[in-house]
C-alpha cells in the first residue's frame, strides 16, 4: 500500500475507534512520526493532510525542518537530552518527553534567550519498565507543581506515556486508563501554567486501544511509512 493508502486506512481506523468510545473524530491528533524516514515521504505524507510530524532526534528536526519549514508543527517525541535542546527551540510546537529538573531549567532558559513559550508533555513511566525515560507515576503531580512554581517559559499541557511493546491488551488498555485517570486529576487541581489538554498515548501497534481510552495524539510512524532501520 502507499502512503496516501496508509493515511486513509488509518484515519479510517481512527474515526470507527472514535466511534466505539462515543468521541469525536476531531478529538484526535495523528501524528506521523518522521524517524528515518526521508524529505519526499514526508512531503507525500503532507499532500495527503498530515500538518503534524514527530521526531525522536533533534537533528533530525533541524535538517528536516530547514526544508520543510513551518508547513507542518514539529513534535519531539524523544528523549531529549539538555545538549540537544538549543537546536530544536525555535522550531518545535510541543515537546512530549519533559521528565526532569535538569531539562527543565534548559527549556527555561533557552526560551527565554529567544523570547518563547515552550508546550510540554510530562513523560509518564507507568509501566515501570528500566528500558523506557519517564517519570514514575507516584512522582508526577510533584513534579508538575515544581515546573509550575519555578519556570513560567515552560507551559504544560498534558502527559505522554508507551505501553510495553509485547504487553497483552488488557495489560496496555489498563496503563492508557491509569495515565487517563492522572490527567483527570491533575485537571481538577487547577494548578497555575498547566492543562491536561492533550494526552500522547498509542502508536502503530496499539493506537486503537489507546483512542478507546482518551488519548488525544496518536504517534503513528510504521503504519504510514512501513518498517524502517532504527539504527540510524
Amino acid at each position: 500500500m502507499s502512503i496516501a493508502d496508509n493515511i486513509r486506512s488509518i484515519k479510517e481506523q481512527i474515526h470507527e475507534s472514535c466511534e466505539k468510545s462515543g468521541r469525536n473524530t476531531d478529538e484526535v491528533l495523528l501524528l506521523a512520526v518522521t524517524k528515518t524516514v526521508e524529505i519526499s515521504q514526508i512531503q507525500e505524507a503532507i499532500r495527503e493532510g498530515i500538518v503534524d510530524v514527530g521526531e525522536n532526534k533533534p537533528q533530525e528536526i533541524k535538517k528536516k525542518y530547514d526544508i520543510i519549514g513551518d508547513e507542518v508543527k514539529w513534535h519531539m517525541i524523544g528523549s531529549l537530552q539538555t545538549n540537544k535542546v538549543k537546536y530544536i527551540i525555535d522550531k518545535v510546537d510541543l515537546i512530549h518527553s519533559l521528565d526532569r529538573v535538569s531539562l527543565c531549567e534548559e527549556i527555561q532558559k533557552r526560551a527565554s534567550m529567544c523570547d518563547r513559550y515552550i508546550d510540554c508533555l510530562i513523560q509518564v513511566n507507568v509501566s515501570k519498565e528500566e528500558s523506557k525515560q519517564g517519570i514514575y507515576l507516584e512522582d508526577v503531580e510533584n513534579f508538575i507543581k515544581l515546573c509550575s512554581k519555578n519556570f513560567d517559559r515552560i507551559r504544560i499541557k498534558g502527559l505522554m506515556t508507551m505501553a510495553p511493546f509485547d504487553a497483552e491488551e488488557d495489560n496496555i488498555r489498563m496503563i492508557f486508563r491509569t495515565l487517563k485517570n492522572l490527567s483527570d486529576k491533575l485537571e481538577k487541581m487547577n494548578i497555575p501554567n498547566v492543562e491536561m489538554k492533550e494526552l500522547s498515548m498509542g502508536m502503530s501497534g496499539d493506537f486503537k486501544i489507546a483512542i478507546e481510552e482518551g488519548s488525544t495524539i496518536v504517534r503513528v510512524g510504521t503504519s504510514i511509512f512501513g518498517k524502517r532501520n532504527y539504527n540510524l
